[in-house]
């Protein structure tokens, strides 16, 4: 039986996203063919080499323990809000968020939530260590104990096997005469800003669709603000497609 700080394997999950300040532009709507062949650059299953005063070895896996999850939502607090140093109750505020969004994970990956399947956490995480020193507002929000040991969830996305999405999220494909539960979303995309332009993202968008295959996946779809010129060359790069844009109107739902 796994201890009181590990959540127990589920039978597949859900997803829900942080909503910051969305962009008053259209957002794009890109898939990718899951099935297609992961390239010769990631065929190490995701271990990447990050620098910064030494190499750091980065482990890119599906979440383990429930302290590692909370570690991931506040890096993606942490990345998708922005606050003025000195604004009156910003930890406050912060605090509440991750509690909120730690609690909807958890609905999402325990399966809770009836219009997911299943869901699954993705995380690249470091070891504490001298080298990381130098990012230390990142190591004491994002950090978390594994076995004795401290480590740092740098990097974080979900994957998202859906019962049912609204209609702008479903895309063209699967088509019509095929099962719509062989597709799948990624949400909540996220690196440290200190470790950005390194390969983590690449890694954990490749991480993800090996999964998706092992989930029976065949259409893996991702949203991207219209502005976000760095995600769309990474999701480019990752094998994925332009398919369609919706309205900011639209997106803000």
């Amino acid at each position: 039986m796994a201890s009181a700080s590990r959540l127990l394997p589920p039978v597949p999950p859900p997803a829900a996203q942080l909503r910051g300040p969305r962009d008053r532009l259209a957002v794009p709507r890109l898939r990718c063919r899951a099935a297609a062949a992961a390239s010769a650059a990631s065929a190490t299953d995701g271990a990447v080499l990050l620098k910064r005063g030494g190499p750091v070895a980065v482990a890119v896996r599906e979440f383990v323990t429930l302290d590692e999850l909370r570690a991931a939502v506040r890096l993606r607090v942490r990345t998708f809000y922005e606050y003025a140093v000195d604004s009156v109750g910003t930890e406050d505020y912060r605090k509440a968020l991750a509690d909120r969004e730690f609690e909807a994970l958890q609905d999402r990956i325990s399966g809770k939530m009836i219009n997911f399947q299943r869901v699954s956490c993705i995380n690249g995480t470091v070891p504490l260590s001298p080298s990381l020193m130098s990012a230390e507002e990142l190591c004491s929000t994002c950090k978390f104990v594994e076995d004795g040991e401290e480590r740092v969830v740098v990097g974080s996305l979900d994957l998202n096997q859906c019962l049912w999405l609204p209609d702008e999220l479903t895309g063209k494909r699967p088509g019509v005469n095929e099962d719509i539960q062989t597709r799948a979303y990624l949400s909540n995309v996220c690196v440290a800003k200190e470790l950005q332009k390194k390969g983590l993202g690449y890694t954990l968008v490749d991480k993800s669709k090996k999964l998706a295959r092992e989930w029976g996946i065949t259409d893996l779809y991702v949203h991207v603000a219209i502005d976000n010129i760095a995600g769309q060359k990474l999701y480019e790069k990752s094998g994925f497609v332009y398919e369609g844009e919706e309205p900011a109107w639209k997106a803000s739902y």
